[in-house]
């Protein structure tokens, strides 16, 4: 089940809306918390019903393993607690090992031993990369004393399958959202937040993203000898959009809910594409994802306290992860090496030069590095990249142009032009500027907005059959 489905929209969200709010906030909120549960784990097992085990096994692991590592803290004896760290990551990164790269590893070994090992395909559990960082940063914070242990198995569960964020993050760790685990209410401002963000991400994902995912489609979708080096550039130009609004409207989406159940989870995307560096863009996109690495890894092995060196080595260990924890595939790897060379090249003093240049050149810059980094991120197949960079060198079999490369460029410049303006904080000082009128013109301009939008929304997903979530493969 997805978001942006019809399912999800007339039926399971609106079943668990009323339930939750009928259910009394008596007992610090348990009664809300078992519903939110009861209902995330329906929502997961829509998809993948064998996979409930998976996941209530990782909250019974870390909910005992968090609360001994607690026990032991208070006594002070720290190697006590360490080791129930250390246990819990060592359990999550197994499953995560087992169920996401045991096929990577096994493959690349066959290739380089010239055996040929062969292990159970296993499908990759939705969104476990992303319950499985939530669930390590819970021991870790309480080790660190940032956190204290859950002694509500309900509130934790909770906590961990929450199907707002569930899939594709944000990710949120247990310490930003303790306190509202057990207080919290929501207000009318709440609710319109709320409702306005999932508006607003229910239409980059459905009006925007899987409309600039279309084109992508069909450009890929053409043999190698009908690609044209216009054809190359303008259809990996809509995979950028395409993930773009893919990821930050689920992640809207996500944070609309969340207000709605009357939590505040921290923002995932900030224009990244306005940045004008590489170091300022992954300072914008995927936030909570850059946050944890930061805090878990870059960090505990030194950050930039060492040295030059070492500072290098952690960026290299860090972009290392990233790359692989997007996918089980040489290309993401690859992605990943691909930032952390820009990064570097960074810190050495380019990002001082491009501080002194004109603000357009040194966000030109950025927006190229950042297209390049899409292209190895499209494919896993190694062969489709060379069919696309050899035509966006100009070397294209069909030539530079065609009739057909002009139809669909020119077919598509209005949303080409709504895209761009979409990617900037255009529309949202806009609708800033229109609110600040008077209060009559702001509730008037948001209940149509999300009028508009929602409508709009639900009838494309009538009338259309494409509606991935990229990130649900990660």
């Amino acid at each position: 089940m997805v978001f942006s489905s019809l399912l999800f929209l007339f039926r399971f969200l609106p079943c668990v809306l009323v339930i939750y709010f009928i259910a009394p906030g008596c007992f610090k909120n348990t009664l809300k918390n078992l519903v939110l549960f009861l209902a995330s784990l329906v929502f997961y097992a829509w998809g993948e019903p064998v996979y409930i085990v998976l996941m209530l096994f990782s909250t019974v692991v870390d909910y005992v393993n968090g609360g001994l590592a607690g026990y032991f803290i208070n006594r002070n004896k720290k190697n006590a607690a360490r080791f129930f760290v250390f246990l819990s990551a060592v359990i999550n990164l197994s499953l995560l090992g087992v169920f996401k790269y045991a096929g990577f590893v096994t493959g690349l070994w066959n290739n380089v031993s010239g055996m040929d090992i062969k292990i159970k395909e296993l499908a990759l559990p939705i969104g476990i990369s992303f319950y499985t960082f939530q669930t390590m940063s819970y021991t870790i914070d309480i080790y660190r004393g940032e956190a204290k242990p859950e002694k509500n198995i309900i509130n934790f569960g909770a906590y961990v399958a929450m199907f707002p964020q569930l899939i594709a993050g944000p990710v949120v760790r247990f310490k930003d959202i303790s306190v509202l685990l057990r207080e919290r209410s929501t207000s009318l401002d709440q609710l319109s937040y709320g409702a306005i963000r999932f508006a607003a991400g229910l239409g980059k994902k459905v009006i925007l993203a899987n409309q600039a995912g279309e084109i992508f489609k069909t450009v890929t979708a053409s043999p190698a000898g009908g690609l044209t080096t216009i054809s190359a550039w303008f259809g990996l130009l809509m995979f950028a959009f395409q993930i773009y609004f893919d990821f930050s409207g689920y992640s809207d989406m996500a944070i609309g809910l969340m207000s709605i159940f009357g939590f505040s989870i921290p923002e995932n995307f900030n224009y990244p594409y306005m940045s004008k560096s590489i170091t300022e863009f992954w300072r914008r996109w995927h936030i909570s994802l850059g946050t944890w690495f930061k805090e878990y890894v870059y960090i505990p092995l030194g950050g930039s306290r060492k040295g030059i060196p070492r500072t290098f080595f952690n960026i290299f260990i860090v972009w290392f992860l990233t790359g692989l924890w997007h996918g089980a595939s040489l290309n993401f790897i690859a992605w990943g090496m691909y930032f952390c060379f820009f990064l570097l090249v960074e810190k050495l003093g380019f990002l001082k030069i491009l501080d002194k240049v004109p603000a357009v050149l040194s966000h030109i810059y950025a927006i190229l590095v950042v297209y390049g980094g899409w292209l190895l991120f499209a494919w896993e197949d190694i062969a489709q990249h060379r069919v696309f960079v050899k035509a966006m060198a100009g070397m294209a079999e069909a030539g530079l142009n065609s009739t057909s490369t002009m139809y669909m460029v020119v077919s598509n410049i209005v949303l080409l032009a709504v895209l761009v303006i979409g990617s900037t904080n255009i529309p949202v000082k806009a609708g800033v500027w229109l609110c600040s009128r008077n209060e009559t013109c702001k509730g008037i301009f948001q209940a149509v907005f999300i009028a508009v939008v929602f409508i709009i929304s639900v009838s494309y997903l009538v009338n259309g059959t494409y509606n991935p979530f990229l990130y649900f493969r990660f």
